[in-house]
C-alpha cells in the first residue's frame, strides 16, 4: 500500500492508504469524499446549541478525535468508514436527545440528510466538489486518466505528500526542503555552535594575557637585565 499524507495548502488533513495500481480517477474521488465528510463532521460538532452541546459533549469529543488532524502524527490512516462511523455516532446521540426528531429546518438535521445549504459561507468555500478535485504531488498534477503507480513507481511502501484542491486554482506551493521540526533542530545546532565558538574565543583571549608580549613590565625588565629570572629556595 502507498501511504498518502493528504494536505490542503500547507495544512495536514489525514493519512490514507491505496494500492499503487489504483486508478487516479477512483483515488481522487475517494480523497475528496473523505475530505468533505470530515468537514461535515466538524460542522455537525460545531452546530449544536449550548444545551445540546452539554448532552452530546462526550459523543462530540469522540467524533472529533476520529477526524482529528492529530491522527497524522499518530500515523493512523482515516477511511470513509471511520468518518461515517463518527457521523452515525452523532446521529444516534441526537436521536436519544430528541426522540421526536429535529425540525426540518434544523442545520444538524439538514447535514445528516445532505440538504445543507452552505452557499455564501466560509464552510462552503472549504468544500471541494468530487468532480472538480485535483491531487498534486511533487509539483505535478496526478491526472485522473492514469494510475498511482505511473507517478510513484511499483514500490508499495512509498510515502508521498499529496495536496488536494479545486480545479482551476493552479499548482499548490511546493513542500519545503526541510520540515519545520528539522529547521528548528538546525537552528538549535547553529545556536549551540555559536556559543561554543564564543567560549573558544574567550579562552583564547585569556591565554593571550599569559604570553610574554602581553606583559606590560617585560620591556622595563629587559633594559634592567632582569629577564628570565627564576626564583628558587636556597
Amino acid at each position: 500500500m502507498v501511504l498518502l499524507h493528504v494536505k490542503r495548502g500547507d495544512e495536514s488533513q489525514f493519512l490514507l492508504q491505496a494500492p499503487g495500481s489504483t486508478e487516479l480517477e477512483e483515488l481522487t474521488v475517494q480523497v475528496a469524499r473523505v475530505y468533505n465528510a470530515r468537514l461535515k463532521v466538524q460542522r455537525v460538532c460545531s452546530a449544536p446549541n449550548e444545551k445540546m452541546k452539554q448532552v452530546l459533549k462526550k459523543t462530540i469529543e469522540e467524533a472529533k478525535a476520529i477526524i482529528s488532524k492529530k491522527q497524522v502524527e499518530a500515523s493512523v490512516c482515516v477511511t470513509m468508514e471511520m468518518v461515517k462511523d463518527a457521523l452515525d455516532q452523532l446521529r444516534g446521540a441526537v436521536m436519544i436527545v430528541y426522540p421526536m426528531g429535529l425540525p426540518p429546518y434544523d442545520p444538524i438535521r439538514m447535514e445528516f440528510e445532505n440538504k445543507e445549504d452552505l452557499s455564501g459561507t466560509q464552510a462552503g468555500l472549504n468544500v471541494i466538489k468530487e468532480s472538480e478535485a485535483q491531487l498534486w504531488w511533487a509539483a505535478k498534477e496526478l491526472r485522473r486518466t492514469k494510475k498511482l503507480s505511473d507517478y510513484v513507481g511499483k514500490n508499495e511502501k512509498t510515502k508521498i505528500i499529496v495536496k488536494i484542491q479545486q480545479r482551476g486554482q493552479g499548482a499548490p506551493a511546493r513542500e519545503p526542503i526541510i520540515s519545520p521540526e528539522e529547521q528548528k533542530q538546525l537552528m538549535l545546532h547553529y545556536h549551540r555552535r555559536q556559543e561554543e565558538l564564543k567560549k573558544l574565543e574567550e579562552n583564547d583571549d585569556d591565554s593571550c594575557l599569559n604570553s610574554p608580549w602581553a606583559d606590560n613590565t617585560a620591556l622595563k625588565r629587559h633594559f634592567h637585565g632582569v629577564t628570565d629570572i627564576k626564583w628558587r629556595p636556597r
